[in-house]
């Protein structure tokens, strides 16, 4: 890219005024800047008028200099108005459990959620082979709902399968489906059991749709069993280089645990039986439910 490019840039434009504008409400000059920084002025100049495209060490030394976060000096929607950054700051050092608390106060104070309808919606997060749609399907009709598998609603609406979506559509036109589909269902269903793709918790705004309308239940198993129930079922694509999908399998699981913890329930179904799984999973929502056992 040339330097003429480079300074026509839309994010190094922008980038350049939010590092003048912290400058500016610091009371900082551009020499004091530069120095904290351990930068050259001159360079500074060039970052603070978009043309010149820093690494990420120099913008590192930067926001230090201007006693700011990474995320502020490139901009998020958190750095968009006072208020924002202001929040920002009260939450900054709350642990999970105080910012569970706040995320559900404020779903209650916009109305997002209305916890009554939300316990009659029951939906299962987790990795394939978790057992949501063996155990999603024989639940349902233990407690007289519907059954939704929402990777086959994502298809409907595209009329094409899942992997088809992906390849001819990228993964930001399957997520787009995902949410549309979610958004469906809850609109359509009071009662109903719905089997979540493992990747949906990866969305945030999906998510937090989920968390909001639905009680959710992360099904837990151990990453070799997630594998072995996955080839049981005839895929045998997971199993290709084992030592390899046992990694990356972990790895995800790592990744994405967080997350799936924020389920109101979890459920380990590890080392049980499908029988057993069934029946203590079953007396546990039929207590969500207030249905007798």
């Amino acid at each position: 890219m040339t330097e003429l490019a480079q300074a026509k840039n839309p994010f190094l434009i922008a980038l350049g005024e939010r590092v003048r504008g912290l400058r500016a409400r610091r009371g900082l000059t551009r020499k004091a800047v530069a120095v904290a920084a351990n930068v050259s002025e001159r360079h500074l100049a060039s970052l603070e008028y978009g043309e010149g495209n820093a690494s990420i060490l120099v913008l590192l030394q930067v926001a230090g200099a201007l006693q700011c976060s990474l995320a502020e000096l490139i901009g998020d929607v958190t750095t968009r108005s006072p208020e924002w950054l202001l929040l920002r700051e009260m939450l900054s050092t709350r642990n999970e459990a105080d910012l569970r608390r706040v995320r559900e106060q404020i779903a209650l104070l916009f109305g997002s959620t209305d916890e009554a309808a939300r316990t009659n919606r029951i939906a299962l997060i987790g990795l394939r082979g978790a057992g949501k749609t063996t155990l999603g399907q024989r639940l349902a009709q233990d407690l007289g709902y519907p059954f939704i598998e929402l990777s086959r609603e994502i298809e409907k609406f595209a009329g094409c399968s899942v992997s088809e979506i992906h390849n001819l559509y990228g993964t930001h036109a399957y997520r787009r489906y995902e949410r549309r589909a979610l958004e469906e269902a809850i609109e359509i269903y009071p009662e109903v059991i719905i089997a979540t793709p493992g990747g949906l918790v990866s969305e945030s705004g999906t998510f937090n749709e989920l968390l909001s309308h639905c009680y959710t239940v992360w099904l837990q198993a151990k990453p070799e069993e997630h594998l072995s129930r996955v080839a049981a079922q005839g895929d045998m694509r997971p199993m290709a280089g084992s030592a390899e999908a046992i990694d990356d399998l972990k790895l995800i699981l790592d990744e994405r645990a967080p997350f799936y913890a924020k389920a109101d329930m979890t459920f380990d179904t590890s080392a049980q039986s499908l029988e057993d799984s069934f029946l203590g999973l079953r007396a546990r929502l039929r207590a969500v439910t207030k249905r007798p056992t």
